[in-house]
């Protein structure tokens, strides 16, 4: 392991390995077991993705079939589950609902030995996007959704539920690319937290709950909601421009863009603007990605940092119709994918992860009895 920077917060240092991701040495291209992201995000599904991610290897007809088969017989709530929901208000934060829902099903179904952490992994992967949308639809519109739909895929699922009918074959592939594309990251904040909590041999929900936990917080998680809601400020490409360049000047961050393991761009964001085209296209709204472009091309200009996977999810959801406050939740119904790869792997050759602190307080000193203290 390098030599450690004191405040660099871990950034540029290996803490372990991992056979799932790989981010290129020039740091400009990502792979999932081998497989070049873009080629994955053309040709495959995210069923497919998510079996490579838990096997090693991609499925073959059968394999995928029955995998599938299996997945959308996984995705209906228990009644009790449902009630939890139904008692969480409007104004919670989304991601407190996945992490709610997430550690209720844990007690409902627990993991009682870790031969079944397979099963949990599809059970959750099945079951999130029912939890989040029945939390979603009940709280703001007071209706209990059915959660078991037809649709074969989870991205048409997860759109099915929040429409109320079937979505497009159109809709329904660019959710299902944003889910490959978002779906693992190698040892980011949330799957580290994941794997630290397995590494204590905790059950696979608590590992869950923690690596959703991380996810919560704004500066892994929100950057696709943060930068929609920088983008909808604005009427037309001139008012973006300035406005950007007067956040600039005043020193805010604009969300979405620079990485922590990318310098010279995200190899996600060329797949993820395409269908942000193709999806204003379609609403004829160039407004949205207009814009987008414009503060895209600005960033690079002004801060030479390139837009990240998140900057044109934001109007690739805004497309689909996904509320905004949902933007990350879906973020989790992908990335559990990744979660469950990594949890399995620590779980194989686990070693508990407990690594050490500089101490920099005050020196040894002897205790004084309070009435003696000055």
């Amino acid at each position: 392991m390098s030599a450690i920077n004191k405040n660099s917060g871990l950034r540029d240092q290996t803490a372990g390995q991992t056979a799932l991701c790989a981010v290129d040495l020039d740091q400009t291209g990502l792979s999932y077991c081998g497989y070049d992201i873009v080629e994955l995000a053309e040709q495959s599904t995210f069923e497919e993705v998510t079996y490579l991610l838990s096997h090693g290897e991609l499925p073959d007809s059968t394999q995928l079939h029955q995998y599938a088969t299996q997945l959308k017989s996984l995705r209906s709530l228990p009644p009790s589950l449902k009630q939890t929901l139904e008692h969480i208000p409007a104004t919670a934060h989304p991601m407190d609902v996945l992490r709610t829902g997430c550690s209720m099903l844990g007690t409902l179904e627990p993991e009682l030995g870790f031969d079944q952490q397979f099963d949990i992994a599809n059970r959750l992967l099945a079951s999130f996007p029912s939890m989040m949308c029945y939390w979603y639809r009940y709280s703001h519109d007071r209706v209990r959704i059915e959660t078991q739909t037809d649709d074969n895929s989870i991205a048409g699922h997860l759109l099915h539920l929040l429409y109320d009918h079937p979505a497009d074959a159109l809709s329904q592939r660019a959710m299902d690319v944003s889910l490959i594309l978002y779906a693992e990251h190698e040892f980011n904040a949330s799957t580290f937290t994941a794997r630290v909590c397995a590494s204590t041999l905790s059950d696979f929900y608590s590992a869950v709950c923690g690596a959703i936990g991380s996810l919560r917080g704004p500066l892994h998680g929100g950057a696709n909601e943060a930068a929609m809601a920088l983008i909808s400020q604005f009427q037309n490409p001139e008012q973006a421009v300035k406005g950007v360049k007067k956040k600039l000047q005043g020193k805010e961050k604009i969300m979405g863009f620079g990485h922590a393991v990318y310098k010279v761009s995200d190899p996600r964001n060329a797949v993820i603007k395409q269908w942000s085209k193709k999806l204003s296209e379609r609403a004829h709204d160039q407004r949205i990605f207009t814009i987008s472009e414009v503060i895209e091309k600005l960033m690079w200009e002004e801060k030479k940092l390139f837009a990240n996977l998140d900057f044109f999810s934001a109007s690739t959801y805004h497309f689909l119709g996904i509320p905004r406050c949902l933007f990350t939740p879906v973020f989790v119904c992908s990335r559990i994918a990744g979660w469950a790869g990594h949890i399995f792997e620590q779980r194989k050759n686990n070693v508990l992860i407990r690594p050490r602190a500089d101490y920099i307080g005050p020196a040894l000193r002897s205790y004084k009895p309070v009435d003696q203290r000055v």
